[in-house]
């Protein structure tokens, strides 16, 4: 994408929640993650997920548009991250869906993000092992409900500073559950990096 594009793309407001990224008027922490702390202690993203991102993002998952991950991973690259993570981890597919689609979209933007970095990207060790129905199809106080017991963590974690990849973040409900599984197994600080962030209303 050229430079004049990228730059037209819609901005996240600057003053954001530092745990989930969502907007508040002094870059303070928002009521939700006071009231329900999550697993994950930080949340970067790029963009707000509006169009045309929500277009670009459907093209890679749904179109096959696999030259958009390299725009995406660089774009992550980008962001002022506080703690340097030791380990990069996207969030991975359920199987059946991995099957259908072919790739994990997560995967080929953790990519070029870890080649950036110069982090290693961590594929084996953190599966999901249970066939979730797809949060985008559910109201979003099913999503934490549906995703529970979704990942199963087959590394030692110990000390680790992880940032997780993601392409979009709605309610949270899947990087948190991801989170709580990276935590269980010893991760230090759980950060997520992701492409586009849905604002409440």
């Amino acid at each position: 994408m050229c430079e004049p594009c990228t730059a037209a793309l819609p901005q996240l407001p600057e003053a954001r929640c530092p745990i989930c990224a969502q907007p508040t008027p002094l870059a303070e922490v928002c009521g939700h993650c006071i009231k329900h702390p999550p697993h994950f202690d930080a949340t970067q993203a790029v963009w707000p997920y509006e169009f045309p991102l929500d277009q670009l993002i459907h093209s890679l998952k749904y179109a096959r548009r696999l030259a958009s991950a390299d725009f995406f991973g660089t774009a992550l690259a980008a962001l002022r991250i506080d703690e340097m993570p030791q380990l990069i981890v996207p969030v991975p597919l359920a199987g059946a869906r991995l099957v259908e689609r072919g790739f994990n979209q997560a995967v080929e933007i953790a990519r070029p993000l870890a080649h950036k970095l110069g982090v290693p990207l961590e594929l084996d060790g953190i599966l999901r092992v249970r066939d979730t129905t797809p949060q985008a199809a559910l109201p979003w106080k099913e999503r934490r409900g549906n995703i529970r017991h979704a990942f199963e963590c087959r590394r030692d974690l110990s000390g680790l500073r992880i940032a997780v990849v993601d392409d979009v973040m709605t309610s949270g409900a899947t990087l948190n559950e991801f989170a709580r599984a990276l935590k269980t197994h010893g991760a230090a600080r759980v950060e997520n990096l992701v492409l586009a962030r849905a604002l409440r209303q």
